[in-house]
């Protein structure tokens, strides 16, 4: 399991009324989520990766502090405290993205951590990008760069992926927005594969981003061909809206005033406008969508 904050949903996690002027706030509130989560994971007995998406150039600095939290955490337990970043220099010149993000993998190698870099345009918008009027044929990352990133990054440390663009957008669209096209990353293998002369068969390690919407094929190919971690955020927003939603139609009789319901006009409804009433209905049909990811992704024990 992946839990994962962006910039803007760590500091929503500290609290939208800190002054987040200088990245303060997306910094305590990633680390504040990091700690609740490496608290409350083991009482589920579910293996979990801590990650940070979506690090672009004007926000480095929220990178930095991440950085620095997880050097103290490593230094008193050995390892760090978050599993993995993600550097998005995508919108900047390729030169440029791989020499940042290697002076971060770098940094991040000294403790085993992995980190996740993007190379082309996933379309659509996400948490402050924008990419809904890109020309889709930015996305659509070419093979010499995949090979180029390979190349450079596995000089300083085994430990990281690739974002590959292959026709991604983030959120959900209509039909023929984008058209997702995961034999691109078999020909990335195969491309970098001859290029390095290695008989390992997936030399890359890929990431799907934007898999809200996709279909269980696209799902299985991208998978097949080297993806080792699947985006899902927008398609898991909507379930826990309809969560929400599905509870307040219900018992919308229930929730029109603080006292009085079908069942007597002196009956309190305290119980039904509780936030965790219908708090937990959202959760609840997030994890049934989970549950189905699980299946898509091929990752439920075989028990």
């Amino acid at each position: 399991m992946i839990l994962q904050t962006t910039y803007a949903g760590a500091a929503f996690f500290a609290g939208d009324s800190i002054d987040n002027t200088n990245h303060q706030a997306s910094v305590i509130g990633a680390v504040a989520a990091a700690h609740y989560i490496r608290a409350v994971a083991p009482a589920y007995g579910i293996p979990v990766v801590i990650h940070t998406d979506h690090c672009a150039k004007d926000i480095l600095p929220w990178l930095d502090g991440l950085l620095d939290a997880d050097e103290l955490y490593y230094k008193e337990h050995g390892e760090p405290l978050f599993s993995s970043h993600m550097v998005d220099l995508s919108e900047e010149d390729v030169t440029w993205n791989i020499q940042i993000t290697a002076k971060y993998l770098k940094r991040a190698a000294a403790m085993k951590q992995w980190l996740e870099m993007e190379i082309g345009v996933t379309g659509g918008m996400e948490d402050t990008v924008n990419h809904e009027h890109v020309d889709t044929s930015l996305l659509y990352t070419q093979s010499r760069d995949i090979h180029l990133i390979y190349t450079n990054l596995k000089q300083v440390s085994p430990y990281f992926s690739i974002a590959a663009s292959f026709g991604n957008v983030h959120g959900v669209y209509k039909a023929g927005y984008a058209v997702l096209r995961p034999h691109l990353l078999r020909l990335h293998q195969e491309y970098v594969q001859e290029k390095e002369k290695t008989k390992t068969c997936k030399p890359v390690f890929f990431v799907f981003h934007g898999g809200s919407g996709s279909s269980a094929q696209d799902y299985a190919d991208s998978i097949r061909f080297g993806t080792v971690k699947v985006n899902l955020d927008t398609d898991l927003q909507w379930a826990y809206l309809s969560g929400v939603r599905n509870y307040v139609m219900g018992k919308k009789d229930y929730l029109a005033t603080q006292v009085g319901n079908p069942e007597g006009s002196d009956k309190s409804n305290k119980k039904y406008y509780h936030p965790r009433a219908w708090l937990r209905e959202a959760e609840k049909s997030m994890t049934a969508r989970v549950k189905d990811s699980f299946r898509d992704f091929n990752a439920v024990n075989q028990l």
